[in-house]
């Protein structure tokens, strides 16, 4: 597990301090769910998880349907991915969902572009060191 202070913020807006508490939690929780995991987390809570697919991009929307299943609301939560995103596909899916910030380990070739977040949502990125 990474400390708060080895974070690597890659956006102009850094968590907040209730974000970046989720943030941590998601990232631990993360460690024990297997392949393309992703997890969103709100409150100190696991809002929604997905995993097991082919496809970031799949297990974010996994991860957004498993938790409205259970009456929860993805906006407004923060996402852990167990692994760098290749694409920008898997982040604009969690901006669709409303997800505010995101972990993840980086080491993408693609990082620099990857990391540059939507202009319109105004989330937060952060990279684990």
């Amino acid at each position: 597990m990474v400390a708060r202070d080895k974070l690597e913020v890659v956006t102009k807006r850094a968590p907040s301090a209730a974000e970046l508490d989720d943030l941590m939690f998601a990232w631990a929780v993360c460690k024990f769910v297997k392949s393309n995991a992703i997890v969103f987390a709100k409150d100190g809570m696991t809002i929604g998880v997905g995993a097991g697919q082919m496809s970031r991009v799949v297990s974010t929307r996994i991860a957004a349907m498993k938790a409205r299943d259970e009456g929860l609301e993805p906006q407004g939560s923060v996402m852990a991915s167990d692994a760098f995103f290749p694409f920008r596909d898997g982040l604009d899916a969690a901006a669709g969902h409303g997800i505010t910030a995101v972990i993840q380990p980086g080491g993408s070739k693609r990082d620099a572009e990857v990391s540059r977040p939507p202009t319109s949502t105004g989330w937060r990125w952060c990279l684990r060191a």
